[in-house]
């Protein structure tokens, strides 16, 4: 049962949450994969906000379901839906891989162990990085698909007057 808010649907509202936090934790993460300077500094916060956006990601799609049993069933509603389907799969990807990065970096550089382990450890940490990276793609690829869907399923019926030229005083 969608829950609304002064009549409009929470999904509405709910999904900007996914729109803003997903695509500022794919910044922050590709951001401390590839600059371990930023890393160091402000990896923990990446790691945060992309377990934020992963939260929304739930929220969003349990309530965007509420609401498709309230709808005319269409292709659209239904490709939007399986699309939201699939994000959390990315996005809580992003942020184990994220996560891994961060912690084994973090250990890598506290431990003065030997030549070969440390040239193991950041063989791990490269993997990982390239594999954050990837997963960002993936998501902000995602998340654009969907909110196209679901603003084609939202207004593909919606028809615009075009805008009348103003009439010059004379």
């Amino acid at each position: 049962m969608p829950v609304f808010l002064n009549g409009l649907p929470v999904h509405v509202l709910v999904v900007h949450a996914v729109v803003v936090l997903v695509p500022l934790a794919v910044l922050a993460t590709v951001t401390v994969a590839v600059w371990p300077a930023a890393r160091r500094r402000y990896g923990w916060l990446a790691v945060a906000v992309t377990a934020a956006a992963t939260a929304s990601v739930p929220v969003a799609t349990s309530s965007g379901e509420g609401l498709e049993h309230r709808l005319v069933p269409t292709e659209l509603i239904r490709q939007h839906t399986h699309l939201g389907d699939q994000l959390l799969v990315f996005v809580a990807g992003l942020l184990v891989a994220g996560t891994a990065l961060v912690w084994l970096d973090r250990r890598s550089r506290r431990e003065g162990s030997g030549a070969t382990s440390r040239l193991a450890m950041k063989s791990i940490v490269a993997a990982l990085a390239v594999a954050t990276i990837v997963l960002a793609a993936v998501s902000a690829v995602q998340v654009v698909r969907i909110g196209d869907s679901g603003a084609r399923a939202a207004w593909a019926q919606t028809h615009y007057a075009a805008p009348q030229p103003e009439k010059a005083d004379d």
